[in-house]
């Protein structure tokens, strides 16, 4: 693994607050926030149900972007800003590999029809450093 796609997982592999933009019905971006968190070839996870807004849009057009990686201005010193396709997957194995307990809040297991994957396989990654006013660009294929 490349030195900047390890300090990409590295502040990516974590369970996160995370800023999800998808296209609405009417063309307009739109923000929400997810729990997600990258494999090591960074491919984005969250999960959400079935009959959500953002999967509605994700499936009418897949494009979305990401940004990640700052808790506090205090302790900041990396953020990442992503592109990406999203497909969303009832896949059980893929659903039983992201179930954590937490989750019993809003499903009933990771076997709830309702409960699904948003999966985003990245184009570019740009990682922004406390300091720098250019980040360091990761594209998929580099």
């Amino acid at each position: 693994m490349s030195d900047l796609k390890q300090r990409i997982y590295d502040a990516a592999k974590e369970l996160q607050l995370t800023n999800v933009a998808s296209i609405t019905e009417d063309g307009k971006p739109w923000v929400r926030y997810v729990m997600a968190k990258a494999d090591s070839n960074l491919v984005f996870r969250f999960c959400t149900h079935l009959e959500s807004r953002k999967v509605g849009q994700i499936r009418k057009n897949p494009a979305v972007h990401v940004s990640l990686g700052v808790t506090s201005l205090e302790t900041a010193k990396n953020w990442l800003q992503v592109q990406g396709i999203a497909e969303v997957s009832t896949d059980q194995k893929e659903r039983d590999a992201f179930w954590f307990d937490d989750l019993n809040n809003y499903f009933s297991g990771p076997d709830d029809p309702s409960y699904c994957l948003v999966i985003i396989r990245p184009s570019r990654i740009e990682l922004g450093t406390m300091g720098s006013m250019e980040p360091e660009i990761w594209e998929s294929g580099s």
